[in-house]
């Protein structure tokens, strides 16, 4: 088989997982760690699909990020409820250890980030947003990058940001956009150039930036980044909308 057969076959072919372990996030989101038969690895930054199997034959398929780090070395996948969702609502409440799903992936090539490209290493996510800046910043503490990372992230409320003990041990700024904790002294609205560039994200530097969230929500930021004197070459983003899940 050629390399580029071999590199199709990573992409196209469905390969059988079983849930290692559930790490419940938020109330409405979880993590999933899977053993994937023949994984090959993954980027930072990449995606997989996800494809169940009813009973009757039925099947649904969506497309999750990887939040794990490449050196991982398996793929963990964060998944947030979508309530009228045919495949979230069994992955986030339903799905336990030894359960047994298909992936396909890893997938893209646009939106990643390796520690060897350097920074400085700007993220900006919003919501669910935060999954893939997540595996960037794992990837970057694996493997000891000394590139400047740093997270600008909007979320709802404090109880709905994922990785939030985690996030701890990072550089990150928080915006929250309809309730602010008690007593926060913080950023309490939707991101914008002011907000951008007093936290840090103005143009001085030359940074590697990556947006990630709903589609509104990175239109908006890629448009003030821009404004903000980044060039469009600089700014990487990826974006979901509100059906599926």
């Amino acid at each position: 088989m050629s390399s580029a057969t071999r590199g199709i076959d990573r992409i196209v072919a469905w390969r059988p997982a079983e849930v290692r372990e559930v790490v419940r996030e938020t109330p409405s989101a979880a993590t999933l760690v899977l053993d994937v038969r023949g994984w090959p690895g993954h980027r930072a930054g990449q995606h997989l699909d996800v494809r169940l199997t009813a009973d009757d034959g039925y099947r649904a398929q969506r497309s999750y990020s990887v939040a794990s780090a490449p050196e991982d070395g398996v793929p963990a996948i964060t998944v947030e409820r979508l309530d009228d969702g045919e495949v979230s609502p069994y992955l986030v409440d339903d799905a336990q250890a030894g359960d047994m799903i298909e992936v396909r992936g890893p997938v893209g090539g646009w939106f990643v980030w390796e520690a060897g490209q350097g920074g400085p290493l700007w993220l900006i996510g919003g919501g669910s947003g935060v999954v893939p800046l997540m595996s960037m910043l794992r990837h970057h503490e694996r493997a000891g990058s000394d590139a400047q990372a740093r997270l600008l992230l909007s979320a709802r409320r404090q109880q709905d940001v994922i990785y939030r003990a985690e996030l701890q041990s990072f550089d990150v700024t928080y915006t929250y956009t309809r309730e602010a904790p008690p007593g926060w002294t913080g950023y309490a609205r939707r991101v914008d150039r002011a907000m951008l560039a007093e936290a840090g994200f103005a143009s001085e530097q030359r940074p590697r930036i990556f947006v990630c969230g709903p589609t509104s929500f990175v239109e908006g930021v890629a448009t003030e980044l821009v404004a903000l004197g980044h060039g469009p070459d600089r700014i990487r983003t990826e974006r979901f909308g509100a059906t599926g899940g």
